[in-house]
């Protein structure tokens, strides 16, 4: 069960990324200039879902597990300040 939640945070993470790379693809803001940075961003995040799922069915779970952290907190910790930031309204002034 802990495995799924976590990886079906990662699915959010990497489903964003891929929003945020095809609508600045159709936009035309990804070129020449940036594309390896954009592939690389999304083959971490491919190895990440991906790899775990691959370590859970080779029977490393705890490996899968710590892998899939590796992104979920972070993913995790920048949501929860977004949500403060609506919650409490600070004035940064």
């Amino acid at each position: 069960m802990k495995f799924w939640f976590l990886w079906s945070i990662d699915a959010v993470i990497a489903a964003v990324a891929l929003y945020f790379f095809f609508s600045l693809a159709a936009g035309g803001r990804v070129g020449a200039f940036n594309i390896l940075p954009w592939l690389a961003i999304l083959a971490a995040l491919a190895g990440v879902v991906g790899g775990s799922i691959w370590l859970r069915s080779a029977g490393q779970h705890a490996v899968a597990i710590v892998l899939l952290l590796l992104l979920a907190i972070p993913g995790a910790l920048f949501v929860l300040f977004f949500l403060l930031l609506l919650i409490l309204h600070p004035n940064f002034h």
